[in-house]
């Protein structure tokens, strides 16, 4: 009998992987790759549910986060909302099943995408401490508070409940989730410290209650009592879909006709623009979608980039607002100057997209330092992988000389500058399942471009002023030293009286007076003066300045 083939003894050991065993054994990729990010991932995992679920349910959100330390390396972390709870039977679900959820299927703005945060933090937290997480949930006061126990199991990717019952919780209605894990608590800028703090910022609308592992509170309080516009879910855009996608699309679609199925499936497609991507797709209008093959489907994707189609809509999108985005600066970072500016709703592979960008200059920041960056992803605060972001990489190639900044070929600029950056898109392209980095893509890169030079002929204008006034005080002051010698010069020479003299050297203070006053009023209070006298500071007319502008762009390219 010859010998079994090796293949067979190879099939035997193969078998399905679970994507909760999957990500157990690659948890890096959710940011658990060491022991101080782990504890900020679990924590901004649950604060991004919290002010989600509150917004969705036109809540102002109130958010408890408290860390304590157990010794060894060991935290319980605390995270409590206000919002409006999670029913009974969904509990388990969301809190120990990965890739579960409602916001990878719609598109319309929220801090989560994917289905898989918080319930990784579970699973990291059962696997580095062996306990389970503890859930309490309400929904209303004339409903029970449910509480859970659970762990998952990680080669099924299902919940398993270890305690169940209903609590008294004096809450009308909210969540809380405890979570035993190994981290390391250190304070810096990748902190849990900071990442509320910056969360604060890009919503004003929270009030977050803080509680460190050395018991200090710390409280940062809403700015605002406005909620933000809530997105509104949009249909697929036609220049977004890929020829897979499209197929699956034309085989599940109850629409009969093409016509049908293009005006019905997808934004911004009225019969007439689905008429004329039937003709440039060389397809009748009323070829039944299921029937068309994958030459075909790929004559329609080919038809749709060959005709003009309006952008998405913006409504599916809740930008912070320049306004908003400027008061949480001035709340959060003690500077002198303050700018924002938002940029118009632009798009890239169909999904609209909005840039927000701001600056805080002077004050108590360091000077000699680069520039500080906050970046921002759905009013989410990215802490790690700076160097790998589109938003670094904009920065860097923006020549903030142009702006009275000192900076280097290939560097942040240098000054005491802290820059804010956030992107607001339906589907935030992130460099990995962790969300810590924003792809390069060309669209992206360039809107970031334009609202920093926004805020950079701001920056301009004040810098301008400021040396404007400052070399005013100077000359003043050297006058003012020499008022009282000239008084002297002229009795000796008038032979005036020590009343005259007085007299004189007093006119002579006032027209010193009169003279600041008429500078301060055409320079100080007026804007347009500003920019002008900026431009010409820098040797540009109003013509060339922005040819100047992006001149220097090249050039730092």
């Amino acid at each position: 009998m010859a010998d079994t083939p090796i293949a067979y003894g190879l099939a035997k050991k193969q078998r399905d992987i679970g994507v909760a065993e999957f990500f157990s054994r690659n948890r890096h990729l959710l940011g658990f790759d060491n022991k101080r990010k782990a504890l900020l991932t679990t924590i901004k995992e649950a604060v991004d549910n919290s002010l989600d679920a509150c917004e969705e349910a036109g809540i102002l959100p109130e958010v408890s986060v408290e860390i304590i330390d157990l010794q060894n390396d060991r935290f319980r972390v605390i995270v409590e909302d206000n919002g409006p709870g999670i029913i009974k039977k969904q509990i388990p679900q969301v809190f120990a099943k990965l890739l579960y959820g409602s916001k990878f299927f719609k598109l319309s703005q929220t801090r989560g995408q994917q289905g898989i945060g918080i319930s990784a933090s579970v699973m990291y937290g059962q696997l580095t401490t062996g306990k389970p997480a503890k859930i309490t949930s309400k929904i209303d006061p004339t409903h029970p508070s449910h509480y859970y126990e659970l762990t998952i199991n990680t080669q099924k990717n299902a919940p398993e409940i270890v305690v169940e019952k209903e609590v008294d919780w004096k809450k009308d209605r909210g969540t809380r989730i405890e979570i035993d894990l190994e981290g390391a608590y250190q304070a810096g800028f990748q902190s849990v410290d900071q990442y509320l703090k910056q969360t604060a910022i890009v919503n004003p609308h929270v009030t977050i209650t803080y509680v460190n592992p050395k018991s200090e509170q710390i409280l940062f309080q809403r700015a605002t009592e406005i909620m933000p516009h809530k997105p509104v879910e949009i249909k697929p855009h036609p220049y977004g879909v890929e020829l897979g996608v499209m197929m699956n699309m034309l085989k599940n679609t109850e629409a009969r006709s093409l016509q049908s199925f293009l005006t019905n499936e997808f934004s911004r497609v009225g019969p007439g623009t689905a008429k004329e991507i039937c003709k440039n797709a060389s397809l009748l209008p009323n070829t039944k979608p299921a029937e068309l093959s994958r030459d075909m489907a790929e004559k329609l994707v080919q038809g749709i980039q060959k005709t003009r189609i309006i952008a998405p809509p913006a409504d599916c999108i809740s930008p912070i607002g320049a306004e908003l985005l400027e008061k949480g600066l001035r709340k959060e970072i003690n500077a002198e100057f303050y700018a924002a500016t938002s940029r118009p709703p632009s798009v890239y592979r169909g999904n609209p997209f909005i840039v927000e960008a701001g600056i805080a200059y002077g004050g108590e920041q360091e000077v000699e330092a680069a520039a500080r960056i906050l970046r921002f992803a759905n009013r989410v605060p990215l802490l790690y992988q700076q160097s790998a972001c589109a938003v670094t990489r904009s920065i860097i190639n923006t020549a903030w000389r142009n702006y009275g900044l000192s900076q280097s070929a290939g560097a942040l600029p240098v000054g005491p500058l802290t820059i804010i950056v956030h992107i607001a898109s339906v589907w935030v392209p992130f460099t990995s399942e962790s969300k810590e980095a924003i792809a390069h893509y060309p669209e992206i890169v360039k809107e970031i471009k334009l609202a920093l030079q926004d805020c950079g002929r701001k920056l301009s204008s004040y810098i301008h002023k400021k040396h404007r006034i400052l070399s005013e005080s100077k000359k003043r002051s050297y006058i003012e030293t020499y008022i009282p010698h000239i008084g002297d010069a002229l009795r000796e020479l008038l032979k005036l009286k020590k009343e005259e003299q007085e007299k004189v050297e007093k006119l002579l203070k006032e027209l010193l007076e009169k003279h600041r006053g008429e500078l301060e009023k055409i320079g100080v209070d007026n804007p347009e003066y500003d920019e002008e006298l900026a431009k010409i500071g820098k040797g540009d007319t109003s013509e060339e300045a922005e040819g100047n502008e992006n001149a220097g762009e090249k050039e730092n390219d």
